[in-house]
């Protein structure tokens, strides 16, 4: 006699997944998470990425707090955005070694509480790739950033590379899993195009330390503009 039937026994492994999802999550991946952004390769890079930041910033995928080090005198304060409290966690002796004020919050960046136009910069390191509803979050960084505002970014996705690129379709599922929602295959810079802001050139290239499936960089800034301005703004 059967104590579980075939439904129940494939109920409860779903479960038992989304459980270990959950702890690792929580607990193990915002460990990994520091310890494989906190390469010496990535240093010199956040550091170009926030150089110009000034003013109200609004920072995407906060994480443990690795850019905050980075960021100059000019910037008056930082709001910090991520959905993983133990990442809020992890950050808090990174948020001591600074005098920047920062106000964190536990939420997604694809709906955001903060008021339209009102900040100076949007700063996005490693997030874009792990955003579910990415083109929303997009729309919302387009929202509160103010005319003449930048959204700063540092991004590794898809190859244009056809080798490189259908070895990240490839393994996109595995890394999806161990990354924590993280995709290899996102189109960084069309996702940025997709509102209506002046790109200057996106720097491309490859990280010399990473495989080449995880270390395709895509580095700029883009430029909010009003309607009117178009045509006569250069960047």
């Amino acid at each position: 006699m059967r104590l579980f039937s075939l439904q129940d026994q494939h109920v409860w492994k779903a479960s038992a997944l989304v459980m270990l999802q959950k702890l690792y999550s929580q607990y193990l991946f915002p460990c990994l998470c520091d310890w494989a952004l906190s390469s010496s390769e990535l240093e010199p890079l956040r550091n170009y990425c926030v150089r110009e930041t000034h003013g109200r910033v609004l920072e995407i995928g906060f994480g443990t707090g690795l850019n905050l080090l980075h960021y100059p005198e000019t910037v008056q304060e930082i709001h910090a955005v991520d959905n993983n409290p133990k990442m809020h966690a992890k950050a808090a002796r990174r948020i001591a070694q600074t005098n920047i004020p920062i106000c964190q919050y536990e939420l997604e960046g694809k709906s955001l509480p903060m008021e339209s136009e009102s900040f100076d910069c949007v700063v996005s390191t490693f997030t874009l790739c792990s955003i579910a509803s990415v083109q929303q979050a997009m729309s919302e960084i387009w929202r509160v950033l103010k005319p003449g505002g930048r959204f700063h970014f540092l991004e590794h996705g898809l190859s244009p590379d056809p080798k490189v690129a259908s070895w990240q379709e490839f393994m996109n599922p595995f890394q999806n899993f161990i990354g924590d929602g993280c995709q290899l295959n996102r189109p960084i810079e069309s996702i940025i195009c997709s509102q209506r802001f002046i790109m200057k050139p996106v720097e491309h290239f490859y990280l010399k330390n990473m495989p080449r499936i995880v270390g395709c960089i895509y580095q700029g800034q883009a430029l909010k503009i009003k309607d009117c301005w178009i045509g006569v703004f250069r960047v």
